[in-house]
């Protein structure tokens, strides 16, 4: 394009309002800028588009026909970035997170629940994955991950409760059957049910009393892998199948009912809570910025 556009959404503004003051108190500019730009685009168009008087404005021919041309473009222009300043005010579109199980189960739902009521025209799409991801390349716009798996050079925001523990627990028929452990080396005497990251490694059960830290390595007769698998391995664990050792809140509903039991809670070993990440400070898509307001309104206390 030959013109500058600014010069052109000047020179209809100038017609519109039928003066160069009266376009300038509207647009909240000066009339000698106006009048800088109408000069401009008549020097590189080399063609006189106003007649000015002391008392009057007034396109000419061919500035007649050029704002006759313009307005329906400028239009759409106008039409292009309001969707933009909509889509600011109210967010549109697909929000993709990245998160490894237990953080959906726990951690996610509720606040996503109460999310998208929030914002009904926004869609989440939640990928379940508890190994390491890079966010970019999987096409999500953000993940959920504990501090000490974050990808570097990521904004992190805390998401969810501060702090967690992980609970071992076994249904009441199992405990009476087989006796209550008193001391995380008498789990290795126990059938456990074990958890297995995608990997491949099977992640040890790690207790702290005071200073003491205890790793144990039990067998049993169930080994999942992560996502639902998980429920698979509690619902052995109601049934009595052996002891399991999993994230108290994704246990507590079955505490509250009685179909398991907690065991070793003064070996209950207590770590930071999840963080929200994400790339970038600057132009987050709406989804994903609402998001971010979202979950930081919502922030637990430490």
């Amino acid at each position: 394009m030959d013109a500058d556009p600014q010069d052109l959404i000047a020179f209809l503004a100038v017609v519109r309002a039928g003066g160069f003051r009266e376009a300038a108190r509207a647009g909240n500019t000066s009339p000698s800028r106006l009048s800088e730009a109408v000069r401009r685009l008549e020097a590189r168009l080399d063609a006189r588009l106003l007649n000015r008087t002391t008392r009057s404005v007034a396109p000419t021919e061919v500035g007649a026909r050029l704002a006759e041309r313009l307005a329906p473009a400028l239009g759409e222009l106008e039409a292009a970035l309001d969707v933009v300043n909509q889509d600011r005010d109210r967010p549109t579109g697909t929000l993709r997170l990245n998160v490894p199980a237990n953080v959906a189960r726990t951690v996610l739902a509720p606040i996503l629940v109460a999310f998208l009521k929030a914002y009904p025209e926004v869609r989440v799409e939640v990928m379940i994955e508890d190994s390491f991801v890079d966010l970019v390349a999987s096409g999500c716009d953000a993940g959920i991950r504990y501090d000490e798996r974050l990808e570097q050079d990521m904004i992190a925001l805390p998401i969810g409760p501060r702090t967690q523990c992980l609970a071992t627990a076994a249904a009441p028929s199992y405990l009476d059957l087989h006796g209550t452990p008193q001391h995380p080396s008498d789990l290795l005497k126990h059938a456990c049910l074990r958890g297995q990251f995608s990997g491949g490694a099977k992640p040890l059960w790690e207790y702290e009393r005071g200073n003491e830290v205890i790793r144990v390595d039990p067998s049993g007769p169930l080994l999942v892998r992560p996502g639902a698998s998980f429920d698979l391995a509690v619902e052995a664990a109601v049934g009595g199948l052996g002891i399991i050792h999993l994230f108290e809140d994704w246990l507590q509903p079955h505490f509250d009912s009685g179909a398991l039991v907690p065991i070793l809670q003064s070996w209950c070993q207590t770590f930071s809570g999840p963080f929200l990440y994400y790339p970038g400070r600057r132009h987050l898509p709406s989804p994903l910025r609402a998001f971010v307001e979202f979950v930081r309104s919502r922030r637990e206390p430490r």
